[in-house]
């Protein structure tokens, strides 16, 4: 045996934490889904859809929800203002760190909590993915195991975390292999892949059992030389819808930056979702209820237009406004809503056109084009259209990076140069 290699029982108690870190993946999705749930029923008498929720209110309502919950969540930050320096989940995978400062942490969900469920343009994906790798960070302290070793929890807190948000246990797993560790961390595989399987099993098992979209199986799309310069097609114009999408939460984010205290700052932000919301109540929440809609098709192109617009802006208000929360699945709206409007003016079967461009517009944000591939499959089931995802994957990873966006998640590889 090398200096290296762990012994036998230190592998079993590494992959028996790993397990628990599987729970508390499991755990932290199922405590956030519940108080923002609360919350939401308080602002708005409300439970469940976020869309619906808007819709049932009167149009003051609309507006003044967002903003009154804006204004709660920045009141948060303004007060864990002093709380120590903000260390990301994702920086500290790659440092090999497990120290996560718990009083910003608990402002931080604090403060999503009254974004999520006040019906911010937001994902409430992140924050159960934070919640889950600050459990894990808890975890990693106290478990009995190598100090080099303790890293190693933190990563699967976070993979597990992912599995148990979009019912995507590969996705986890590819996810901390390819953003967090830059596939360098080849002992941390196996424990990875056990707290993915362990949270996604509790969630199909306790909550729900099936994919994220749950949607009819689409016809397998023919491998032809036009549906493959469609897919082409789509993937570079999935790169560079990604490309702008970064560039203007970036001067957006600068613009509101200058707007003080951070209360005011993020009520402003909810109030111009609420103003959006008015004609277009779809733009609340993460954007979950449009995609559905999305997948089994049968939309006008003009409602779909409409909706991918108002989302864009409602995004960029909320997320550059300072608002806690995750911007994955709203991504995965402008490449539904996108992919939908290419199908209709190509002729492709629209509802191919939004799986493949969910997936295109995902891998230029994020710049994680195999994450990209292995989620939009798992998350919608439709694995028999790999190749066209995987062909638009690459292309729109190329653009995006060929005109130099800056990646939602930084690059993992300059943390190991």
């Amino acid at each position: 045996m090398t200096q290296d290699q762990p012994s036998v029982n230190e592998t079993a108690r590494l992959w028996f934490a790993a397990l628990i870190a599987g729970v508390l993946g499991a755990l932290a999705m199922t405590l956030f889904h519940a108080a923002s749930d609360g919350i939401e029923w308080l602002l708005t008498r409300q439970n469940g859809s976020l869309v619906e929720a808007a819709r049932s209110l009167p149009l003051w309502a609309r507006i003044l929800v967002p903003t009154f919950g804006g204004i709660l969540a920045g009141f948060v930050l303004h007060l864990g203002r002093h709380s120590g320096q903000h260390v990301d989940y994702i920086d500290a995978a790659r440092e090999g760190k497990i120290d996560l400062n718990d009083k910003t942490n608990a402002f931080r969900t604090l403060s999503s909590l009254f974004s999520v469920g006040s019906g911010a343009s937001i994902g409430r994906e992140g924050p159960m993915v934070q919640l889950s790798a600050w459990f894990s960070s808890w975890l990693a302290k106290l478990f009995p195991i190598p100090d080099s070793q303790r890293n190693a929890i933190l990563v699967c807190g976070i993979a597990s975390g992912i599995a148990s948000a979009y019912h995507a246990p590969a996705a986890g797993v590819v996810f901390v292999l390819e953003l967090a560790l830059g596939f360098f961390a080849r002992h941390t595989v196996a424990p990875v892949l056990i707290s993915a399987v362990t949270s996604s099993a509790l969630i199909f098992w306790m909550v729900e059992p099936s994919p994220l979209y749950t949607m009819p199986v689409l016809p397998p799309v023919p491998v032809t030389p036009k549906e493959l310069l469609i897919a082409l097609a789509a993937g570079a114009g999935s790169g560079l819808l990604g490309l702008l999408l970064l560039k203007f939460i970036e001067l957006s984010k600068k613009a509101f930056g200058m707007i003080r205290p951070l209360w005011i700052r993020l009520g402003i932000g909810g109030a111009i979702v609420g103003l959006i919301s008015v004609p277009v109540p779809e733009v609340w929440g993460n954007g979950y209820d449009v995609v559905s809609k999305v997948l089994h098709g049968g939309l006008s192109w003009t409602w779909v237009a409409a909706a991918l617009v108002s989302k864009v802006v409602a995004t960029i208000a909320s997320t550059s406004s300072g608002a806690i929360g995750g911007i994955f699945t709203p991504t995965l709206f402008v490449g539904a809503t996108s992919g939908y409007l290419l199908g209709f003016a190509t002729g492709a079967d629209p509802v191919v056109m939004s799986i493949v461009c969910m997936s295109a517009v995902l891998s230029a944000v994020t710049q994680a084009p195999m994450m990209a591939i292995v989620m939009v499959l798992e998350m919608t089931d439709q694995f028999h259209l790999v190749l066209p995802v995987m062909l638009a994957c690459g292309t729109a990873y190329a653009v995006s990076t060929q005109f130099g966006a800056k990646p939602l998640y930084g690059n993992p590889i300059e943390h190991h140069a």
